[in-house]
């Protein structure tokens, strides 16, 4: 690859997964407050900064640009093969796939999926976030799939991942896990 075609130069869009019913943290986890901006706000900014050319939430509708879940309940991977085929249909061939529960990752944290060559990455023990080439998604995938079939059958890089950044990615399902990634 030149310079000029490098993995992390290549114009990829963003998929922030909104779908899930929040049930453990008993509110709608992207309308929460992180430092005076909702979780799906951060995420979105968060996306853009990483270098998404388009923003979108798969799941629930939080005012950004947005797909239905074909599946609602049955789990992420729906949400992750609607956002594909919308990036698809504006000319992305590669998307960066967020969970809305980990407002609080960086740039940073996500620049070594992005620098992965095809078909794309994971961190060792996360599904969410990767990096995918929309062409490796499996022609056969359902939206009932667990996350990690999807990661292996496109054939996603394993990368190796500190635990401050896990902790950070892994994101806040509970209460307590908010109060712990938010300092208190």
């Amino acid at each position: 690859m030149t310079p000029s075609t490098t993995p992390s130069s290549i114009l990829f869009g963003a998929i922030i997964l909104t779908g899930g019913a929040s049930r453990r943290m008993g509110a709608d986890k992207a309308a929460l407050d992180w430092d005076g901006r909702r979780a799906v706000d951060r995420v979105a900014a968060l996306a853009r900064a990483a270098g998404a050319v388009r923003v979108l939430t798969a799941g629930r509708d939080h005012g950004l640009e947005h797909v239905d879940d074909p599946a609602p309940g049955a789990g992420p991977v729906g949400g992750v093969l609607a956002g594909a085929r919308a990036l698809a249909a504006h000319g992305l061939a590669r998307a960066l796939v967020l969970a809305v529960d980990a407002p609080t990752a960086t740039a940073d944290d996500l620049a070594p999926l992005l620098a992965a060559g095809a078909p794309g990455a994971v961190y060792e023990g996360l599904p969410v976030p990767m990096v995918v080439t929309l062409a490796a998604l499996p022609a056969d995938a359902e939206p009932g799939w667990p996350l990690r079939r999807l990661v292996e059958r496109a054939g996603l890089a394993t990368l190796a991942c500190d635990e401050t950044v896990k902790l950070r990615l892994r994101g806040a399902n509970t209460p307590e896990e908010r109060a712990a990634l938010s300092g208190g």
